[in-house]
């Protein structure tokens, strides 16, 4: 297993793993491996050090890796947190899919009882429903956050 630390266009750095070189190659020649944080599939490799395992009476230290801005552990508890505010969105919310607008609508004039609901809107149902006093929030969610996270 191969563990690569890659970074999107967006300067957001995480972790990937994958049976050989050539198997990231591929993921990334198909589109496979995306950013978790914005899903942008525009990902480069950066450079690491490798990790020698030199004794076992010993643990081994990991020689310094290049930092990068966005590989701070600011920018990096800053991802994590977002990363788990989605996955409470996620986890504490209905899926109301493309009908969010409807429902939306049902929920403010009390025709449903209210509740937390996510779901797809057109920027102008968007509009529309700020219009009429609907409070409604845009959040991207990476595709990695809309199925099983493990």
């Amino acid at each position: 297993m191969k563990v690569l630390n890659l970074r999107c266009d967006h300067d957001h750095s995480f972790e990937g793993w994958f049976a050989s070189e050539d198997d990231f190659q591929s993921q990334c020649e198909r589109g496979l491996v995306e950013c978790p944080l914005c899903g942008d599939k525009a990902v480069s490799k950066l450079p690491t050090a490798p990790r020698l395992n030199v004794s076992k009476a010993r643990e081994p230290s990991l020689a310094p890796a290049t930092t990068t801005p966005a590989a701070t552990p600011e920018a990096m508890t800053m991802q994590s947190m977002w990363l788990r505010a989605v996955q409470h969105v996620m986890a504490n919310t209905d899926d109301v899919g493309e009908r969010f607008a409807e429902e939306a609508r049902r929920i403010h004039y009390g025709e449903v009882e209210e509740r937390a609901i996510r779901g797809q809107a057109t920027k102008e149902d968007a509009i529309a429903l700020q219009e009429e006093g609907i409070e409604v929030m845009s959040l991207s969610v990476p595709a990695a956050a809309k199925g099983t996270l493990q």
